[in-house]
């Protein structure tokens, strides 16, 4: 059987939930995961796929902008997985962006950020929550309504900075009840998606874990072209 190898990138120490839960769902439909963290000699790698996991806001020098708010920022891995997007970028490897990972996706892109949300909820709560007490509107015929099977429905926030600009190829396919972005694509891959949310706290939902099947069906036919 076929079992294509995925990168899960995260920070040095920490983030342990999210990336075992990641790594479950990485197994569950055929690959195996592997962790990558700063120092790693990740470029030695044979890999069909990648996931870049939420945590810390991404420093704004990636886009070229004037820190706004002083979170703490993490350039250690800022600098490893810009790369590892980039290697991906390159080879055309299915690639899932989650939380922080959408968003440095996009900036390697040449898009930006929105560094605060709290000022730009109207309808909807700034609170952090893993349970999907929040809205999602999917993009009709976009390939995360397909993935998903639907156009609408709850997720989980434990963001608090959003895309604003777009990066280049990149399109929005998800928003909030406020218009905040939550997922955007790019059409021409197989598989290129960036999530606002934590698909990985809600694997009790099918549609969630649709996102992961998919990465792994993508990664897993290029492999068998890639031998043939």
């Amino acid at each position: 059987m076929n079992r294509p190898i995925v990168v899960i990138t995260g920070p040095r120490r920490g983030a342990f939930g999210p990336r075992v839960l990641v790594a479950a769902a990485i197994r569950l439909y055929g690959g195996q995961p592997v962790q990558v963290r700063p120092g790693d000699a990740w470029e030695q790698l044979s890999y069909q796929a990648v996931v870049i996991t939420g945590g810390h806001d991404i420093d704004p020098v990636l886009y070229a902008a004037e820190p706004e708010v002083h979170p703490k920022y993490d350039p250690e891995r800022d600098a490893l997985e810009a790369a590892v997007i980039d290697d991906a970028l390159n080879r055309g490897l299915p690639l899932l962006g989650i939380c922080r990972g959408a968003q440095l996706l996009n900036a390697r892109l040449g898009g930006n950020l929105f560094q605060e949300l709290k000022s730009h909820r109207k309808m909807t709560s700034n609170r952090w929550t893993v349970l999907p007490l929040k809205t999602l509107q999917v993009q009709e015929g976009s390939g995360l309504a397909e993935h998903l099977g639907t156009q609408r429905c709850r997720i989980n926030s434990l963001h608090n900075q959003a895309i604003d600009r777009v990066g280049a190829g990149l399109q929005v396919v998800g928003r909030d009840l406020d218009g905040i972005v939550q997922a955007v694509e790019d059409p021409r891959e197989d598989f290129l998606i960036g999530v606002q949310w934590h698909p990985e706290f809600l694997l009790f939902s099918t549609r969630q874990r649709r996102l992961f099947a998919e990465l792994l069906r993508v990664a897993r036919t290029r492999t068998v072209c890639q031998q043939d």
